[in-house]
């Protein structure tokens, strides 16, 4: 079984927000085994400034609300 990691915020109003030093975060899940990560689609943007070696390590999912984040982490569409 892989490791999964979700990432990302929602706040109070529930809108989801993006993840603050994408490239740090994803070595931090890197270098803790994650294998799969939840992304918030509102970082998609963010990805040209991460390393492609470093992104290329993942099974990247996008996820647009809190609901979508559970349906996806369980593996229901």
């Amino acid at each position: 079984m892989s490791s999964m990691a979700v990432l990302g915020e929602i706040s109070i109003s529930g809108i989801v927000q993006k993840v603050e030093e994408l490239a740090n975060v994803l070595q931090t899940c890197l270098d803790n085994g994650a294998k799969k990560v939840l992304l918030p689609i509102s970082s998609a943007g963010d990805l040209g400034g991460v390393p492609t070696e470093l992104i290329g390590c993942f099974n990247l999912i996008f996820y647009s609300s809190a609901e979508d984040a559970v349906f996806k982490a369980l593996g229901v569409e």
